[in-house]
């Protein structure tokens, strides 16, 4: 994830962006980065990537898809998903254990956050 917050807040602005933009702003106005929400415990604000990432900045988004992916297999290695391989497109779903909070509590404050956000993805799926 380092590396991801490097491509993002490159002090040196070798990312490709106008140097008197920071970068969040830039997303943001290239419509790649939208507002998610409020931090329930920090109260700052939360940002997501908008499928426009990808072409605003693709390795970002390359970066961030590895990320998600290392998650994803992390949370299917501790039980928390189910990943259905055999399909010509693999699914992923929540087992029972992602909604036992007993198992969430040991998790890190970084894993319970991508939990999170796989169980957020997934009910935006479905919508």
């Amino acid at each position: 994830m380092g590396k991801l917050f490097r491509m993002i807040f490159d002090p040196e602005g070798n990312n490709g962006m106008p140097q008197d933009i920071p970068t969040i702003d830039y997303l943001i106005l290239q419509g790649a980065v939208e507002v998610a929400g409020i931090d329930d415990n920090t109260g700052e604000l939360l940002y997501v990537f908008s499928p426009k990432i990808k072409e605003v900045m693709p390795e970002l988004y390359a970066e961030h898809m590895n990320y998600v992916n290392r998650e994803i297999m992390n949370m299917w290695e501790n039980g928390f998903v189910d990943i259905d391989f055999i399909s010509d497109e693999p699914s992923v779903t929540l087992s029972d254990k992602a909604f036992d909070i007993n198992e969430i509590s040991r998790l890190s404050k970084e894993q319970q956050w991508s939990l999170q956000e796989i169980k957020r993805m997934l009910l935006k799926i479905k919508l």
